[in-house]
């Protein structure tokens, strides 16, 4: 927003700046580095953030402004460098909703207004649409400088989900680095305030299921990745059917093995019939079994009797 803005727009300064950020309960020696400080600032507010299935960029409502910064890049050690693109006053124009959506990768819809409230933003706009959703902020910013920089430390709460957050921000990405490691955090994710809040809330969530068929057992897990990238067990079992029993015998599964494992794939199914399967991985796996595992049977029917002849497992 360099040119002329419109009259409802406040001045934005635009200076990009470089920021680190993570998520956490806790924060080890710099917590207490920090605490040890007298704060530059400390402020609450509310606010209302416009999260997005298809973008990490920042969007919050707050004080009857529209604030929108955009992630311009990533260094190679996680640094994000953001602009300020859009500080509107409610309501805001047709043009400036599609600037937002746009910026959020979202489906814009037909805008029959010519201007906004924030009501009718959220409203109109924001519940209808599944890729979009708006999330209320409790914060509590406490403001510190560390080597020059910004450093924030920020107790959040959404959808009475409470976490906390710390980052650290100058214009210069090295000064960014010095301060980080200078508070011992430079092991831990870079995590945006977007991708934390839908991780905090559930929003951007993936499931995955797999079932994985061998000779001896069935394994059946399903796993969530959250929108930050962390993942997390849902359902890990296995069951021992023996499916080859009797294989390097006759070269064939027998009708009793099968059904054990028919019958304990059938109720896997029952649970992994919630989440919806992925093509691309049903071609793959479907590659691999005709193209590599039927193969191998033949090939390692000899290596079975070796196994049996030498460990009397699985027995005759």
């Amino acid at each position: 927003m360099e040119t002329a803005a419109p009259s409802d727009a406040l001045p934005v300064t635009i200076v990009p700046r470089w920021e680190w950020r993570t998520f956490g309960t806790s924060f080890g020696a710099a917590d207490e580095r920090l605490a040890a400080l007298a704060p530059d600032r400390v402020e609450e507010s509310d606010e209302i953030y416009l999260l997005a299935l298809g973008s990490d960029a920042s969007v919050k409502l707050r004080g009857g402004l529209v604030d929108v910064k955009r992630r311009e890049q990533i260094d190679d050690r996680g640094l994000e460098l953001w602009r300020p693109v859009m500080k509107h006053r409610f309501p805001v124009a047709a043009a400036d909703v599609r600037t937002v959506l746009e910026t959020l990768r979202a489906d814009v819809p037909a805008l029959t207004r010519e201007a906004y409230t924030l009501e009718e933003v959220r409203d109109e706009i924001i519940q209808p649409s599944a890729e979009l959703r708006a999330a209320p902020v409790h914060k509590r910013r406490v403001r510190h400088t560390i080597g020059g920089c910004m450093a924030e430390v920020t107790e959040l709460s959404a959808d009475g989900r409470p976490t906390r957050t710390i980052a650290v921000e100058f214009e210069d990405p090295e000064r960014v680095i010095a301060a980080v490691r200078d508070l011992g955090l430079e092991e831990r994710p870079v995590v945006c305030v977007a991708r934390g809040l839908k991780a905090l809330v559930g929003f951007g969530a993936r499931r995955y299921a797999v079932i994985d068929v061998g000779t001896n057992s069935v394994k059946f897990h399903v796993g969530e990745r959250a929108a930050d990238g962390t993942i997390r067990a849902i359902v890990d079992r296995a069951e021992v059917t023996r499916l080859g029993e009797g294989l390097d015998d006759t070269g064939r599964l027998g009708a009793e093995p099968i059904g054990r494992t028919v019958d304990a794939i059938a109720a896997m199914v029952r649970v992994a019939d919630r989440f919806e399967p992925d093509p691309a991985a049903n071609r793959t796996y479907e590659d691999l079994y005709r193209s590599v595992y039927l193969p191998m049977y033949d090939r390692l029917r000899p290596l079975y009797r070796e196994i049996r002849r030498i460990t009397g497992y699985p027995p005759a």
